[in-house]
């Protein structure tokens, strides 16, 4: 990352908290060209946080362009009066959201108001997904990055666009995995690391990018909170045979869970899980190639079953619900976790009594 590019990543998200009016903080537009503006900062040594403080409370009257000399132009948009919804006005990204859980993850949090950045390795598609997402709810609302989540350089590139475009973020949604399912008897190597890499080692490498930003937003607006939450699973609460990888990943998420929430509480940043039971629908299960369903068909993971309909009624039948997870079963657990100031460190099981906490 280049010097002029981590400053940036300080003073857009700093701009973001000196500038707030409310619980909501402003979205902030950069542009790498220097402007007419309400107030014209050269940033010396030291702190940037006390200089930004300190050149806006000398400005005269609404601050809503800033000119940083030598690094370009900052415009201030508050959240229109009009928004609505259980998060409105808040910076969502979310992390594999170009289909399936992610996408609808992503939906949801735009029909509640939120500006969302749908984040994916296939940023074609993601594109598509954020321009539906703006026809639907306006310009503005949402944008496609593209991240490989376990790429440092390709993480801290897709925060910088979402930085130039907003400013900041105030939820990041850990959302992409991956599954190879065999038994530990004859799974490759290559099988277990890549597993390993996207569902662990991906959200170490997001959260170590992210959590600054959100620190330097909290540090200039103290009363605001901002969340991380990963959506694990199940497999992180118990064992699923012939599925070591995955399980083993997501086991391993819940422990950087509670870690990172132990380490960031000091900067404003509440760290949780959840852990949902069976997506059926989506295409981690039901993809006709190579979902959960074709897998464990063919590894023989359901003994006696001889169809796709074998198995998922098998793995329904576990569930004391009757039912797989859904995405609205989902939201509400992470709405409640947004919500609610006084919880931080947490894996909420999602599983319709699948597995229950003891």
């Amino acid at each position: 990352m280049s010097n002029q590019t981590s400053l940036l990543c300080q003073v857009a998200p700093a701009l973001r908290g000196v500038l707030a009016e409310s619980s909501i903080l402003p979205l902030v537009t950069f542009t790498d060209t220097a402007t007419e503006a309400d107030v014209t900062l050269t940033l010396s040594e030291g702190g940037v946080m006390t200089q930004l403080k300190q050149a806006m409370a000398k400005a005269d009257g609404p601050v809503r362009r800033i000119c940083v000399e030598a690094l370009g132009t900052f415009t201030v948009r508050a959240t229109e009066a009009t928004d609505s919804g259980r998060v409105a006005g808040k910076v969502a990204v979310v992390t594999g959201a170009a289909q399936g859980f992610g996408l609808e993850i992503a939906q949801d949090l735009a029909a509640q108001g939120a500006v969302v950045v749908l984040a994916d390795i296939n940023v074609e598609a993601a594109s598509a997904e954020a321009e539906a997402l703006e026809a639907k709810y306006g310009q503005g609302r949402a944008m496609a990055v593209r991240m490989n989540v376990t790429d440092a350089d390709s993480i801290a590139q897709a925060l910088t666009e979402i930085v130039k475009a907003y400013g900041g973020l105030d939820l990041f949604v850990s959302n992409a995995g991956v599954l190879k399912a065999e038994s530990v008897k004859t799974q490759p190597l290559k099988d277990f690391q890549f597993v390993t890499d996207v569902n662990y080692t991906g959200f170490f490498l997001c959260v170590q990018q992210v959590a600054p930003m959100m620190a330097a937003q909290h540090a200039a607006c103290p009363a605001n909170t901002f969340d991380i939450i990963q959506i694990n699973s199940k497999s992180g609460l118990v064992g699923s045979n012939r599925n070591g990888a995955y399980a083993g990943s997501k086991f391993g998420g819940v422990g950087l869970v509670q870690s990172f929430a132990m380490e960031l509480v000091e900067d404003g940043i509440k760290v949780n899980a959840i852990c949902p039971g069976n997506f059926f629908d989506g295409p981690l299960w039901s993809n006709p190639d190579d979902g959960l369903f074709v897998q464990y068909l063919r590894t023989g993971k359901v003994p006696g079953a001889k169809t796709l309909e074998d198995v998922k009624a098998f793995y329904e039948s576990k569930v004391p619900m009757g039912r797989g997870c859904t995405t609205p079963d989902v939201m509400k657990a992470m709405y409640y976790l947004m919500d609610q100031q006084y919880e931080t460190g947490q894996a909420v099981p999602v599983t319709g009594g699948q597995v229950m906490l003891h």
